[in-house]
Formats: structure tokens, sequence, C-alpha cells
């Protein structure tokens, strides 16, 4: 793919390559639709869901792909499909509900009627009134249903893609992704907890680019420092993979909170008057038996979190080049203890819009759009941990992350040239 001679012919990226991001590219709007094409509507899967949100047949879901609303169903046989959720007629929305149950989809305009598959079973006024015609007689019912998406379901969760020439969903993510997919959603019963949303005034990547950004959480965080779930000086694995996702993990144990942190004189935010009444929010419980904090990207649309024993979903959902919503779901198994069960509620505490950890970041990505909107000629520094290193690291303290993400953003977006 190449971009459009307009953004080619005034677009040129910084000399040195990857550690180097211009900010016209979190502010073009024919950038974000060339991206919109070419990373949702194109040979990628993009989650939207999960099983145990369309629980019995009969029932649906609104999700995104991108900026577009689909629809997810489970018919009357129980199969799950993902279908674009626009009329086929004049283009009206058929789902307005978030979810819900019935045997077909309206749409309120026109009623024209589908099935759950997304097929078109009834138009009003088909053969007219007489004695004034309705539709021609070629007219077929079966060239005009919603528009179907490629859907995969995997271990409770759903995915979906445009394109018929997508990879097999296990060669897209992977097998190092899909080790850590496959541990927290490893067969077992999902059961959902709740859900929020939150607007950013930002663009997109640059959320994707906070969430594989392990240096800043050491820093920004305060709360993850001070009570330390998250330390600089813990061993860390910092990964990225093939076609844009990567995976974070670090280790908590017993003694972590306790161990003196070597960098502690350099860490300004550690709040050593800090307190909590209740300090089960942050003692997790080893429940795999591994001792990780984990995380993990999927590109390009879902960040999967473990922190502790919370298990959250970050769906990320690109509204224009300088708007993104975020969708949280948080959720556990069917067969956790009700203790269980609470514990994940209280720890969940720290995620979400106004989460303990994740308030900060939602304002901070706010200001930078607003700074890189305002000069969008300026350049980004991305060098830490070495300007040409993507190699995997050890340490929170790292840009690897970034540098393998624009890397693949350069290439695939036809920026690439002579400098990785």
């Amino acid at each position: 793919m190449t971009l459009s001679n307009s953004i080619a012919d005034e677009r040129v990226w910084p000399e040195l390559g990857a550690c180097r991001v211009p900010s016209w590219v979190y502010t073009d709007q024919e950038l974000f639709e060339r991206e919109m094409e070419k990373f949702h509507y194109g040979k990628t899967w993009n989650f939207v869901g999960l099983e145990c949100e369309i629980p019995e047949p009969n029932s649906y879901r609104r999700s995104f792909v991108g900026p577009r609303s689909v629809i997810i169903t489970r018919d009357e046989q129980g199969e799950v499909h993902v279908v674009e959720n626009r009329c086929a007629h004049r283009g009206a929305p058929v789902c307005w509900k978030q979810s819900g149950k019935g045997k077909d989809l309206t749409c309120p305009y026109h009623e024209w009627t589908y099935d759950l598959s997304g097929n078109l079973q009834g138009v009003p006024f088909l053969r007219g009134a007489k004695p004034h015609p309705g539709m021609p007689r070629d007219f077929n019912k079966a060239d005009h249903g919603l528009r179907k998406l490629k859907t995969h379901v995997h271990n409770g969760t759903i995915w979906a893609s445009y394109s018929e020439d997508v990879q097999p969903f296990e060669d897209y993510v992977g097998p190092e992704i899909l080790r850590f997919i496959n541990r927290v959603f490893p067969g077992r019963e999902i059961r959902l907890l709740g859900y929020s949303r939150q607007h950013i005034p930002g663009n997109w990547k640059l959320y994707f680019e906070n969430s594989r950004d392990p240096y800043h959480a050491t820093l920004l965080h305060s709360f993850f420092t001070t009570f330390g779930l998250y330390r600089a000086d813990a061993k860390f694995c910092v990964t990225p993979q093939p076609n844009g996702h990567e995976y974070i993990y670090s280790h908590f144990t017993s003694n972590t909170r306790e161990a003196s942190a070597d960098m502690a004189a350099e860490m300004k935010n550690i709040k050593s008057s800090f307190t909590l009444e209740d300090m089960s929010v942050v003692t997790p419980v080893d429940e795999f038996k591994d001792g990780l904090i984990s995380s993990l990207q999927v590109f390009p649309s879902i960040f999967i979190q473990q922190h502790g024993n919370i298990l959250a979903l970050r769906h990320i959902l690109p509204k224009s080049a300088g708007g993104t919503e975020l969708a949280w779901t948080y959720f556990g198994y069917a067969d956790d203890t009700e203790e269980m069960k609470q514990l994940r509620l209280k720890q969940g505490n720290l995620v979400g819009p106004a989460g303990y950890v994740s308030l900060e970041d939602s304002e901070v990505l706010t200001q930078v759009q607003r700074t890189l909107t305002s000069a969008p000629d300026t350049v980004q520094v991305i060098e830490m941990g070495g300007r040409d290193n993507f190699e995997p690291s050890e340490t929170a303290i790292t840009e690897t992350l970034l540098r393998s993400f624009w890397k693949f953003y350069r290439s695939e977006m036809g920026f690439d040239g002579a400098v990785a």
C-alpha cells in the first residue's frame, strides 16, 4: 500500500526513521482515513466482543471495527456472526439498542428486516400498493443483506475482519501472543463484571503508544510505584511481535512491596506517606501461579491486561484524527469464588476512566494532542534504550516497543524509505 499522492507529496518522515515521529502523524485527518482502510478494514483481525455478552440464542450486542458500528449476534442455532450496522437500503443504523434479544433486526427508517446472520428477510411494499408498483421484479433479497464480516471465536473472545483473505487468526497473532491470550482466556467460561467508557480527545495511536510504554508507567503513575505494583527495578519482559502486536510482563511477589528500590532516590513520585485502609486493593492473589503482571496488545484494536486480579479489556475505538473512544470491559471466570469476584471488583478501581492508575493517562494524552495539533511540524524523540534497538528488553526503562511499532507502521503505510 502507498499513501495518496496528496499525503505522500506533502509529508516526509524525519531522517532517523523509527526513533523520530512527526507530530502530523497524530493530526492529519486524511492520513487517519488511510489508516482505517489499512489497519481496520484491511487484512487484520479486530476484537469486537466476548461470547458471554451474547449468552443466548437470538441475542445481540453493538460493537465497533474502527469508527464503523457493527453488530455481534448469536442466531437461533447458536452460531456467532458479525454484521455491519448499516441498512442496505439507505444506510441507517439497523440496531439502536446497545444489546438485546430478538429473532430479527429491523431498520426503523423503512422497516427492512434482517435475520441475525444478516440476510434480508422482508421489505415493506415489496410489490407496491395497487395500482402503484413496488420494487423492480428482478429485485433479489439475497443481494441486499447486511454486510457480513469474517468472524472467528477463540476461547470466548470474538474477532472480525472485513477481509476474506486475512490470515488464520492463530497465524495473525503468532504463537507468543496466542500463548498469552490463552493464559487469560484458557477456555474457562467467562463471567462479565461490568463496563466503563470514556472519550479521549487524542489520536488513537497515542493510546497504543501509551500502552506499550512501560517507561512512563514507573514515573507518571505514582500509585503503582508507591505501592510496589509496578517498579522500575523489577524484572520485566518487553517483547515486540510481528504485525504490530506486543506483550509486556513483570514479576510480582509478596516481597516486592517491601524490597528497597535501587532507583528510589530518582523517583520523585513515590508518596511514602500514602496508605490504604484496605491493602487487598494492592495485594493480589497469584491465581495463575506464575507471579506475573501481564499486558498484551493485539493490533489494531485491543489491549488485554491482568494487573494482579484485575482482568480487563481496553477496546480502542478511533473516531477521528483527534478523538478516540476507550471501551473498558471487566471480567472474571464463571467458576470464581465470591471472594475472588469481590477482589476483582475492588482491584478494578485501579483502572478505568477514574482509576487510581489510569486517570493520569487520559489527561496526559489530552494535553499531548493539544500541543501536537498546535505544532504539527515538530518531531518526537524515541531513543530510550538505544536509537536502533528493536530487541526484547528485560527492563521497563526502554522505548523498544515504540520504535518497533513505528518501524511496522512506516513499512505498512509506505513511509519506510531507506532508514529503519
